[in-house]
């Protein structure tokens, strides 16, 4: 009879689990199972008529949990790349980074709410650019005009002048755009959804994480297949010698503070059609961030992938099982790799 009883809940449960991914999307499903019911799906699992469904039900998840976090991972490895050249080749500690962040998500979202509904998706695509363009030229004119004179200043000189330039950014996001929400959710819509077993997984997310990925390709090239970039590297190695050799610092630094800029908007761009375009959107992209930069090591392309890989899966994961200690989690694995590799997990 008991065995009757779990048998018939567990078909409930699973009943369930189907519905609500159909409704609600491909979190939905797993949090039926994982968070209203856990005893009793644990129980299920060493059931032996419902082993092997339990497995194939529990694995489609763990799918879905990877997956969003490399969703997660593309937008902020593009932040903390941009946070890592800058602080790799000019020594600067932007605190203004996240507002780049916020003007690129602000941007893109005007962009596609003004052509209403019926926008086509190429609009989306023209948002992404405006973001990029935009953002970068905002930072060339923050470098030109308050940073370069901090370079040869104490930290504490720095970090007040980003933190000044934050509060300035966010003040003119507010002048211009108000302080009211700006949506863009037309490019999630629209591109639909493919099933992963009983989860039906958004297409746009996958777009996300190509886009990144194509972004870091580029960045790649350019750092190590480029003129350019053979001068920047040089830079964030020794700058002094750098500048013995007839580098052009100045120039250099400008270059690449636009270039950590444009990679800023370009997050922000991305993640409006899931995230509404708001003041201070940009707050948790900096912390995280710089959380990725300590992780992966200061100015290493790959140190800023696998940071934030860590860091996305760390969250997809934690906020199914134990959201009340996801974000805590990431200072202590933070605070575990300074201890024993104090220049992050790829830094020189």
């Amino acid at each position: 009879m008991d065995k009757q009883l779990e048998r018939g809940r567990l078909d409930q449960i699973e009943s369930e689990c189907l519905a609500l991914t159909q409704r609600q999307g491909p979190f939905s499903g797993a949090l039926a199972i994982q968070g209203n019911y856990p005893e009793t799906f644990f129980k299920g699992l060493i059931t032996g008529t419902s082993k092997l469904w339990s497995k194939v039900v529990l694995m489609e998840h763990w799918v879905v949990y990877i997956l969003n976090g490399m969703y997660f991972a593309s937008f902020l490895f593009l932040t903390s790349l941009g946070l890592s050249i800058i602080l790799g080749v000019m020594g600067i500690l932007n605190l203004a980074h996240g507002s780049l962040f916020a003007i690129g998500a602000f941007m893109a979202a005007w962009i596609v709410g003004a052509f209403g509904a019926n926008s086509p998706l190429t609009v989306f695509f023209v948002g992404l650019l405006a973001a990029l363009g935009v953002a970068g030229v905002v930072g060339l004119v923050l470098e030109t005009s308050l940073i370069r004179p901090m370079y040869k200043r104490a930290l504490e000189y720095q970090l007040l002048i980003t933190f000044g330039a934050l509060l300035l950014i966010e003040d003119l996001i507010k002048m211009i755009w108000g302080g009211t929400a700006y949506y863009a959710s037309k490019p999630f819509t629209v591109m639909g959804s493919l099933s992963i077993g009983i989860n039906q997984y958004p297409v746009y997310f996958l777009f996300a994480m190509l886009m990144s990925l194509a972004a870091g390709l580029g960045i790649w090239m350019i750092m190590s297949k480029t003129r350019v970039g053979i001068m920047l590297r040089s830079i964030s190695m020794d700058r002094e010698m750098a500048q013995a050799m007839g580098i052009q610092i100045g120039k250099l630094n400008t270059l690449a503070f636009g270039m950590g800029a444009a990679l800023a908007g370009l997050a922000g761009a991305l993640i409006v059609p899931t995230t509404p375009a708001l003041l201070g959107i940009g707050m948790d992209p900096l912390i995280l961030a710089f959380i990725v930069v300590v992780l992966g090591g200061l100015g290493s392309l790959k140190g800023a992938l696998i940071g934030s890989l860590i860091v996305g899966e760390t969250r997809s994961i934690g906020i199914v099982f134990f959201p009340e200690i996801e974000l805590p989690l990431l200072f202590l694995i933070a605070v575990i790799i300074l201890v024993f590799k104090p220049q992050g997990l790829f830094g020189r």
